[in-house]
C-alpha cells in the first residue's frame, strides 16, 4: 500500500478534475431541467471540438483564437441539434431523448477517428499558458490550470444557483422543468428559453473539451445529482475527481481508475433506488 506522501500529488489534480467534472455535470443539468434531455454527446462535442482546436494550433493559428473556435463549436453544433431535434422530441419519454443524442456521440466519433486518425497511438493534447506557471502548497506543485479549473467549477456552481433561482430566463428554465405546456401558455418564450438552455450546455462542453483531454465521463456526476440538484452534483464531480486520481498510485487499482465515474454513478443511483423502495414501503405500511 502507497504511503500518504504517494497520494499527496494526486489531490490538486484529482480536485482539478472535479472542477471540470462539475463544468460538465451543471451544463447537463441545467440543459435536463430545461427540456428534459440527458445529453449524452456532451463529452464526444467537448473531445472534437478540443480536436478541432489541436489542428487549428498546429497550422499556425494563434492559441486564442483556436480555444475560441473550440467552445464556440461546442456551442453552435449543441444549438443545431436542439434546434432540430428539440421540437420533434419534446413529447418523447425521456429514454427516448437520451438515445437521440446517443445517436450524434456515435456521429462525432466515428467523425473523429476519419478526421484524426491516430497513427501508431499517437496522443494529441493542448497546452495552455497556465500549464506552467503555478506555486507550491505544502511541498505539491500546483498550475494556473489546476487552479482555474477549481476555480471555474465553484463559480459556475454558484453562479448557475442564483440564475435559476434569480433570473427570469432562470425562472422560465424551472417552470419548463416542471410543464413545458403550461409555461408556454403562460407566454414564455419556450423555443428561446431551451435555445438558450442547449447553446449553454454547448459552450460549457467547449469548455470542459479545453481543459481536459478525455470527456468520455462526464455525465457521471450529474447521474448522481439526479440531474436535479446542481449543489449534490458539484459535490459528487469533486468525489469522482478525488477518487479517480487518488486510484494512480494503487498499482492494482491503476489500470481501473477510469471506471470510476461509472462505478460510484452506479452504486449512487442503486442506493437512491434502495431508499426510494424503502421509504414507498414504510408509507404503504403506515
Amino acid at each position: 500500500m502507497p504511503s500518504w506522501s504517494d497520494f499527496e500529488p494526486f489531490i490538486v489534480s484529482g480536485l482539478a478534475l472535479g472542477g471540470v467534472y462539475a463544468l460538465s455535470g451543471v451544463g447537463l443539468v441545467v440543459l435536463y431541467r430545461a427540456t428534459g434531455v440527458l445529453y449524452l454527446a456532451f463529452g464526444a462535442v467537448g473531445a472534437m471540438g478540443a480536436l478541432i482546436a489541436y489542428s487549428a494550433i498546429h497550422a499556425g493559428t494563434p492559441g486564442w483564437v483556436a480555444w475560441i473556435v473550440c467552445i464556440l463549436f461546442g456551442g453552435a453544433l449543441t444549438l443545431l441539434y436542439g434546434m432540430l431535434f428539440g421540437p420533434p422530441l419534446a413529447g418523447r419519454d425521456p429514454l427516448v431523448k437520451m438515445v437521440a443524442t446517443l445517436g450524434l456521440t456515435l456521429i462525432l466519433f466515428g467523425a473523429m477517428d476519419l478526421l484524426w486518425t491516430s497513427s501508431g497511438g499517437q496522443a494529441r493534447s493542448i497546452t495552455l499558458p497556465t500549464d506552467s506557471g503555478g506555486f507550491t502548497v505544502a511541498g505539491i506543485q500546483v498550475t494556473w490550470t489546476q487552479v482555474i479549473s477549481i476555480a471555474a467549477g465553484i463559480v459556475l456552481t454558484v453562479g448557475t444557483g442564483a440564475f435559476l433561482r434569480f433570473t427570469k430566463l432562470g425562472t422560465a428554465m424551472r417552470a419548463m422543468a416542471n410543464d413545458r405546456v403550461i409555461t408556454g401558455t403562460l407566454g414564455v418564450p419556450v423555443r428561446r428559453v431551451e435555445a438558450a438552455a442547449w447553446f449553454g450546455c454547448g459552450v460549457l462542453a467547449g469548455l470542459a473539451g479545453l481543459l481536459l483531454a478525455d470527456l468520455v465521463a462526464l455525465d457521471a456526476a450529474a447521474l448522481i445529482g439526479q440531474l436535479r440538484s446542481i449543489p449534490v452534483t458539484f459535490a459528487a464531480a469533486m468525489v469522482v475527481g478525488l477518487v479517480h486520481d487518488l486510484l494512480t498510485p494503487i498499482t492494482q487499482l491503476t489500470n481501473y481508475r477510469d471506471m470510476t465515474p461509472f462505478v460510484l454513478a452506479a452504486i449512487a443511483l442503486l442506493w437512491v433506488s434502495r431508499r426510494g423502495t424503502v421509504m414507498t414501503r414504510s408509507r404503504e405500511e403506515a
